[in-house]
């Protein structure tokens, strides 16, 4: 029987959303190319690769660094285009709204529309909001509403802090992207959302972390040992991430690295992905049928696991 295939962090943008963008953010010709297609190159691309579905997300930054007056139509808009696309070839994508984030009643309410009426399965955050951690109580209107509809929130990178950008990368650019300053900010964002105590508040929430998690799985024995000392949580840091995360394989394609993440977070926490059109399918879709692990292993990685999560 063919393998399933589901992948669940791959981008799309919107027209308007595009022209908002700084100039320069996307460098490659071929990926704004793909940003712009949710139709015959997208498929094509995911048949040629054995792709079943995508689940579709606006692109990075989305909405998010935007104020309330633009950023709320704005995302309103993009989940109809992205809904309206999606009707088009409904076995083939799903979608995970676009939030107007620095109006978390606004960004809550959208939340419901796009689950509700548009049937997403889920919304993404793009990084920090206009420099505020999403850990902070202003921001938890958002969470109780995703517990309540019973969809996960997946944290996806943007540009680091400003500070941090300053401190750490002013010297060396290379490192603030994909190769580092994304990873740290998302797994410094999980972090928060344990130990502000979102997900005591929010017992239910289900969060998803792109990249292998990040660093996360790598990093539970040491965060355990040292938050019981100095944070005094309910639980172990582990018992949270067990409880409330998932983690894909977006352009992260490493044997040792997913081996290591099952050990830790265990076979059913793990979902494949590529992160289109930044990675393409075929490398991801080579990686994961090679993969040193079991049959039924492989199918609830490329499949079942989401299957279960996102209710498709």
């Amino acid at each position: 029987m063919a393998l399933n295939v589901i992948a669940i962090e791959e981008h799309f943008w919107t027209p308007e959303l595009q022209g908002l963008r700084p100039v320069g953010l996307i460098r490659d010709p071929e990926h704004a190319k793909r940003l712009d297609d949710i139709g015959a190159l997208r498929i094509s691309e995911m048949d040629a690769s054995g792709i079943d579905m995508q689940v579709l997300s606006e692109t990075a930054p989305a909405v998010q660094q935007l104020d309330p007056d633009k950023a709320i139509p704005l995302a309103r808009r993009s989940n109809d285009y992205l809904h309206e696309q999606i009707s088009k070839n409904p076995t083939r994508f799903a979608g995970f709204a676009s939030l107007p984030v620095a109006d978390p009643k606004a960004a809550a309410d959208e939340l419901e529309r796009a689950v509700t009426k548009l049937g997403f399965k889920g919304a993404m955050f793009m990084g920090l909001c206009k420099g505020r951690f999403l850990d902070e109580k202003f921001f938890w209107p958002i969470f109780e509403r995703a517990e309540k509809l019973d969809v996960p929130v997946y944290l996806h990178p943007s540009k680091p802090h400003q500070a941090v950008v300053d401190a750490y990368f002013k010297d060396h650019p290379s490192l603030m992207g994909p190769s580092l300053g994304f990873g740290n900010e998302v797994l410094t964002m999980a972090a928060r959302l344990v130990v502000a105590g979102v997900l005591d508040a929010y017992p239910n929430l289900k969060v998803i972390i792109g990249h292998l998690g990040e660093g996360l799985p790598f990093l539970q024995w040491r965060m355990d040992r040292s938050l019981a000392r100095d944070a005094k949580l309910p639980k172990s840091f582990t018992d949270y991430v067990k409880q409330h995360f998932w983690i894909t394989t977006s352009g992260n394609f490493s044997d040792a690295a997913l081996l290591c993440s099952i050990a830790e977070l265990g076979i059913e926490k793990v979902i494949f992905s590529v992160d289109y059109p930044y990675v393409m399918n075929e490398p991801g879709r080579q990686w994961l049928d090679a993969l040193p692990i079991t049959e039924q292993q492989r199918a609830l990685i490329a499949s079942g696991n989401v299957k279960k999560l996102l209710k498709l």
